[in-house]
């Protein structure tokens, strides 16, 4: 792994992160008739502060494309599901929390689980599968399973529908963070005019636009703990996926590999739950039922 895909993963991760928190304080004022509807956008622009954390989340984004333009997409998801230490970190900052026990237990199983699966699985690039046929499978069974969630979670309102939508979201995301690096690929390729003549850029646009009002839509209706550890878990899985499915993504495949890029990722998705439900992380300031309309939140 060269440090220059490290710096760049990193900092996304960071933005993202402080981008989450922000957006989170800013829609749990979000009137309720906006749930699941792309009005929750409309709404929350008028907030000052959500719109800082959308502007960092672009950039985020913007970092997160280049690390996966130069490196693995199994390489970088890992790093990028960092973003919860630094979600947590501002999070400590507002509420004044110790990190405590459970901060440092889900800080170091996060950390060592990135490490593990990265130093094991030594993840490098290979030739893609001939053919659509496995792309088309894998990328329709994430969206699937993300409208089936976001279907019951409209079901449940204000019951489970938090972490369902989180997680239907970060399914979306983990595709359109393949389709980024296809996009860039193509680029490299044959420049712009190559890129907008497929449907992958096209994708990425839609996934993210249906993942940002999903995610909203979750942060509306319950804290940070209920929805930020499905995301940021959902995320990095189905990025991987995808990367070993059908971009060509190598991990090495002995036993003892196996064992530690399994330890690995178990490591991360018990580190992340651990920080997502750290007390420091916000807690739901309003009755979601008794809300009407948007809050402006000061911005800072």
């Amino acid at each position: 792994m060269s440090l220059q895909i490290l710096i760049l993963a990193v900092s996304a991760a960071c933005c993202l992160g402080f981008g989450f928190v922000l957006q989170q304080n800013a829609a749990q004022q979000a009137p309720l008739k906006d749930f699941l509807s792309p009005r929750i956008l409309l709404d929350l622009m008028k907030v000052p502060r959500w719109l800082g954390g959308i502007g960092l989340m672009v950039v985020g984004m913007a970092l997160g494309a280049m690390a996966l333009g130069q490196g693995e997409i199994s390489l970088v998801e890992p790093l990028l599901a960092t973003n919860l230490l630094f979600a947590l970190a501002l999070s400590r900052r507002q509420s004044k929390q110790p990190l405590g026990r459970q901060g440092w237990a889900g800080l170091a199983l996060l950390a060592g689980g990135v490490t593990a699966f990265i130093a094991a699985g030594r993840p490098h690039g290979g030739a893609a599968p001939d053919g659509p046929f496995r792309q088309w499978l894998i990328i329709g069974v994430m969206v699937g399973a993300a409208l089936l969630l976001t279907a019951y979670a409209k079901r449940s309102r204000l019951g489970s529908a938090p972490a369902l939508l989180a997680t239907a979201a970060g399914l979306l995301y983990g595709v359109q963070d393949a389709l980024t690096r296809v996009t860039g690929q193509r680029f490299a390729e044959g420049g712009l005019a190559h890129v907008l003549t497929g449907w992958q850029p096209y994708a990425v646009v839609a996934l993210g636009l249906t993942g940002l009002v999903l995610v909203q839509s979750a942060f509306e209706t319950a804290s940070l703990r209920m929805s930020l550890p499905a995301l940021t878990a959902a995320q990095p899985l189905a990025g991987i996926l995808c990367g070993v499915g059908f971009l060509g993504d190598r991990l090495r495949a002995d036993p003892g590999a196996l064992a530690w890029e399994s330890a690995g990722l178990a490591g991360i998705v018990v580190g992340i739950i651990l920080l997502g439900m750290h007390p420091a992380m916000p807690c739901a300031a309003t009755q979601p039922a008794t809300r009407t309309a948007p809050a402006a939140v000061p911005a800072g």
